[in-house]
This record gives C-alpha cells, structure tokens and sequence, in this order.
C-alpha cells in the first residue's frame, strides 16, 4: 500500500513539469491568455510550475511549493477560467473553460494535501 501511495506525488508533479515545460514551448499560444505581462509572465509561471514540480519530487521545500502552486493555481481559475466560463455565449462554448477550471480546482486541491503531507516543515508550520 505504501508503495503505490508512494506514487502519489510523481503522478502529481509530472503533470506539473510538463505544464511550466508547455509554458517554454508554447509561450506565443499562452500569451494570450494571460490577463497580464505577456509572454514574460508565461515564462515566469513555467519556471515556477518546473521548480515546483522538482521540489515536489525531490521532497525540498515542498510544502512551501505546495502552497504557492495552490495559490498560483487559484490565481489561474480567477483570472483566466472563470472569466472564460463567465463569457461563454452558450453551453457547449462553457465546456472547455470550464473543464479547465474545474482541472486547476482539483490540481489546487491535490497541492493543497501534498502541503499538508510534506514532510519539510522547515518553511510553513
């Protein structure tokens, strides 16, 4: 059992890793949708996403990326997804958005239980 709950946080942080690798990838696609900054912020974000996902992994200040990940990730629905939902002329143009927003939801939830499962508590107590 420890063994596949063990797998939890590579299954989490993978995903992470790919979405800030996606920001250095894709930063013209991405731009457009940040609310501000332009591509710059997408880079910022993308090296953030990359340093949470490797602190997640490597078990260094994980609870304090945790935390930050969760508010970045709520920043996100905030600011991008909900905006989407909101202006969505129909409801088949509200699926995609909202899939997203509900997609960040869970990933802020799950940062938050990594937070409370870290076992570095040198940063946040």
């Amino acid at each position: 059992m420890k063994a596949i709950i063990g797998l939890g946080k590579y299954l989490y942080s993978i995903p992470i890793l790919l979405f800030g690798i996606n920001h250095f990838m894709k930063p013209d696609m991405m731009a457009g949708m940040a609310p501000y900054g332009g591509k710059i912020i997408i880079y910022i974000t993308g090296a953030a996403l990359i340093a949470a996902g490797i602190s997640i992994i490597i078990g260094k200040l994980d609870k304090l990326a945790c935390v930050l990940l969760a508010l970045f990730l709520i920043l996100i629905i905030l600011t991008v997804h909900l905006k989407g939902v909101m202006n969505a002329e129909d409801e088949m143009a509200r699926m995609g958005p909202m899939t997203k927003m509900l997609k960040d939801i869970g990933l802020a939830g799950g940062a938050l239980l990594g937070a409370a499962n870290a076992k570095d508590n040198s940063i946040i107590g």
